[in-house]
């Protein structure tokens, strides 16, 4: 036999109603008709409580009495048959009479009891259980309705009375046995004490009723049908990824719902608890989803943990000071005082010196326990033998939970990982020696931040999420959207990483979305809904959003957003960077930069500064990390003197191959930009900064390619003619390399601590003699390459290959966040 509990929601309206009744009938059939015990219509009961305050404070309830009558008359006209109808309406006319009766009274008396209000409160579930069981009951005489204060009896505390279990079980069973063979339509939340006074059971009432009806009468399952497709691994508001259990133990279930799970409260699984009776959280809307079984005896899961709570707004006090270490009965005195006045204690800390204890209250109590531990502990405090109580709010409680915790290692260390990468202050920690749960405290607007990186850390079959703020929509910035749309599905398959841009900015426009902005229109997206751009707001909102694994990608070529860096990486946003300032002014703020990042505990990857797509910083952090020692390295590093000296050769004029190269866009608008070498010098100074070499700008010597009246050229068209007049300077060069059987090639060195960039002519048994095209080329020699040096060699510059170094970097973020 089945106990079958239906929420408001399952209540609430027709459409619901009608799924109620076809879930009950699909239990119809069995050697036992299930019982079905019903909650009230959804915001019934809040409904009724506004009602009675306002009777108390003298205000009027009419409007809202005639609500609740048409929310029940609209379901009985829509779902009983025209010739039952009126018996029905007659009862339900009564209760609303009395109802009203009642509140008049209470507006007369201007006064409020907890007994009066428990009354009223009763209404709801009378009339719901009624009208539903009528009309359940439409096609047979076999239903019947039972008001449960009949049988279940409680002390007189009213509003969350105690349940006399023997009494109860006894009354239930009577009244099963003398109803056998039909089906029970019972009220849930309210039962009456010795007197017959009408009580109520208190949060989660209706689940207590059904679980009390199932000890009894030693149901086989009781199963909880509510909104939700049963207890899942965090809230779905909070976290989107969240997902549902399929199993879980009673003391998993007990401490989730502790902390804030809303499907079940945690005393109501006592009774089944007791006799081992499985609950099952069902969803009335989806009714073929299994749902979550709650049971004694679970399977073993791979799961560490099976779930994340939380309590969303919670006050901690903090005692301290000499007077407690040592002194016996301390705790006792503190705690039971905190009892005694009914404020619940949610968790203790205490340090091992007894120095100091720490716990946390509701907000509502905390003004009223600094008042009570002040009166406590006068003669304490003005002996100065502890401090004054330090009272912090606006904090959250979060808790991981799972039997699994106790036994497997490590599991403190990724929970703590996950939040110290995103920034998380933690206030306070709180662990069981049963290691069922690690409960932390930690600021109220990091809770969803915090909520979100602990879930992905700890349920590895999910994607792990990044959500990434772009800054430039230029080339680069263009293409990398494309290549992470074009490779999104593989990255998830394969890497277990979702990308999400969730900010992008231009010179003119920015866009936010923290659900993700969709890179399939993102264009027409940034022009319509962004608003004007402005660099300091977008770090400001991007800081705001307190998003968990953070990226802040920086896709241009200006010195603004580096500005912005040392604050970016302050709140613990990792960095990934194609724009080659920030690492090569001042050695001060390249150093400042890595410090800042290592003390925050996020990523500054900037694979892109050097050589584009191709593996450079990286190869060279290996070889060093490895312990080799560098003891020299060769470069080109830049794509468009590259292409100049691979192709000047033969009848080509120096003149002909520059004009060439800013036709296919290798150079700037002034090619002068990149023949002058100062972004192959910046390039070649992040690169002994790499290597461990503390050098400046200046301490990089350039020998200049081009004869001075080019370089003084007014214009560019100026520039050009110069080329022309010192044609036998180029062609000179060329000759003497190529007479040599040499080539020329525009070459950066670092040797014994110096950088040297200048123009080489080199013959066949050079690495870089074969290079062809656009291409870089970088040689690695070490103590373990000495013979034969390390290459790496490739495309060193456009924006398929930058925007691919980008794409590389933040998914090298994922991985280490991860």
């Amino acid at each position: 036999m089945k106990i079958l509990k239906f929420g408001g929601t399952s209540v609430g309206s027709v459409d619901s109603i009608r799924k109620l009744l076809q879930i009950v009938e699909n239990e119809q059939g069995g050697t036992e008709n299930p019982i079905i015990v019903l909650s009230a219509m959804s915001g019934v009961t809040n409904l009724l409580a506004s009602m009675a305050d306002s009777a108390a404070n003298g205000g009027t309830f009419n409007n809202e009495l005639k609500e609740l009558e048409e929310r029940h008359f609209e379901v009985i006209k829509e779902l009983l048959a025209v010739p039952k109808q009126n018996p029905v309406f007659t009862k339900l006319r009564i209760l609303f009479n009395e109802l009203e009766d009642l509140l008049q009274g209470i507006m007369i008396l201007r006064e409020l009891t907890p007994r009066s209000r428990d009354l009223v409160l009763s209404y709801g579930e009378r009339c719901s259980t009624f009208m539903i069981s009528k009309i359940a009951g439409q096609k047979s005489d076999e239903d019947v309705y039972l008001n449960a204060a009949e049988v279940v009896k409680t002390d007189s505390s009213f509003g969350q009375a105690r349940v006399n279990m023997e009494l109860t079980e006894l009354l239930i069973r009577d009244f099963y046995n003398q109803n056998k063979g039909k089906m029970l339509f019972v009220t849930g939340f309210i039962a009456s004490n010795d007197e017959g006074r009408i009580t109520t059971l208190g949060r989660g009432g209706s689940d207590y009723t059904a679980a009390i009806f199932g000890s009894a009468l030693n149901a086989k399952e009781i199963e909880i049908w509510t909104d939700v497709n049963g207890m899942m691994t965090a809230d779905p508001r909070m976290v989107k990824k969240a997902f549902s259990l399929p199993e879980l133990s009673y003391t998993e279930a007990m401490e989730l719902s502790f902390f804030g799970a809303k499907v079940i409260y945690p005393p109501t699984m006592i009774p089944a608890f007791m006799k081992k009776i499985p609950i099952i959280i069902r969803n009335t809307f989806e009714p073929e989803f299994p749902g979550s079984v709650i049971r004694h005896d679970c399977d073993h899961s791979n799961l560490a943990i099976k779930g994340i709570s939380s309590i969303n707004d919670i006050s901690i006090i903090n005692i301290e000071g000499s007077g407690m270490v040592g002194k016996a009965g301390f705790s006792g005195r503190l705690f039971s005082l905190l009892a005694r006045e009914q404020i619940n204690v949610i968790l203790i800390t205490q340090s091992s010196s007894e120095h100091s204890i720490t716990f946390a209250i509701h907000p509502s109590d905390a003004e009223r326990a600094r008042l009570l531990i002040e009166q406590e502990f006068e003669l304490e405090l003005l002996a100065k033998k502890i401090e004054a109580p330090v009272f912090e709010q606006g904090l959250s409680v979060l808790a991981i939970v799972g039997e699994n915790m106790k036994q497997t290692p490590g599991i403190s260390g990724k929970l703590f990982h996950s939040l110290g990468r995103n920034g998380i202050n933690v206030r306070a920690i709180a662990q069981g020696s049963s290691e069922y749960n690690i409960s932390v405290v930690i600021s109220k607007e990091d809770l969803n931040k915090g909520l979100n990186a602990v879930h992905d850390a700890f349920f590895v079959e999910l994607n792990k999420t990044l959500n990434v703020f772009c800054l430039g929509t230029g080339n680069i910035g263009t293409t990398l959207f494309r290549q992470l749309l074009e490779h999104r599905d593989f990255l998830q398959k394969h890497n277990g990483i979702q990308i999400k841009v969730v900010g992008i900015a231009n010179t003119r426009k920015m866009l936010f979305d923290a659900e993700g902005i969709s890179l399939e229109n993102w264009k027409e997206s940034l022009h319509k809904e962004g608003e004007q751009a402005n660099l300091s707001d977008f770090v400001e909102r991007m800081k705001s959003m307190n998003l968990p694994n953070c990226i802040f990608a920086d896709n241009t070529a200006s010195i603004k957003p580096i500005e912005y860096y040392q604050e970016v990486f302050s709140s613990n946003i990792s960095i990934v960077t194609c724009n080659k300032i920030g690492n090569s002014s001042s050695f001060q703020q390249y150093k400042l930069f890595r410090d800042t990042a290592r003390l925050h505990g996020v990523d500054f990857f900037y694979e892109t500064n050097v050589g584009a797509g191709l593996p450079i910083v990286k190869t060279l952090k290996d070889l060093m990390i490895s312990g080799d020692r560098i003891l020299s390295i060769e470069a080109i590093l830049s794509g468009t003197i590259s292409y100049i000296f691979n192709n000047f050769k033969g009848t080509s004029t120096f003149h002909d191959i520059v004009k060439q190269a800013q036709e296919r866009g290798y150079t700037e608008p002034d090619p002068r930009d990149d023949l002058r070498g100062t972004d192959f010098m910046r390039k070649m100074l992040i690169l002994a900064r790499e290597a461990g070499y503390e050098l400046e700008a200046a301490d990089v010597e350039i020998e200049s390619m081009l004869p001075d009246s080019c370089l003084n050229a007014a214009t560019v068209s100026d520039f050009y003619k110069s080329l022309q007049s010192e044609n036998s300077f180029f062609e000179n060069m060329k000759n003497q390399a190529q007479q040599s059987n040499k080539v020329l090639r525009y070459i950066g060195k670092l040797e014994h601590g110096k950088v040297k960039i200048g123009l080489q002519m080199l013959d066949d048994g050079h690495p870089f003699y074969a290079l062809s095209g656009s291409d870089n080329i970088i040689s690695f020699t070490t103590d373990r390459y000495k013979e034969r040096p390390m290459v790496v060699k490739g495309p060193g510059a456009g924006a398929e290959v930058t925007a691919a170094g980008v794409f590389a970097d933040i998914a090298q973020v994922g991985a280490n966040k991860f």
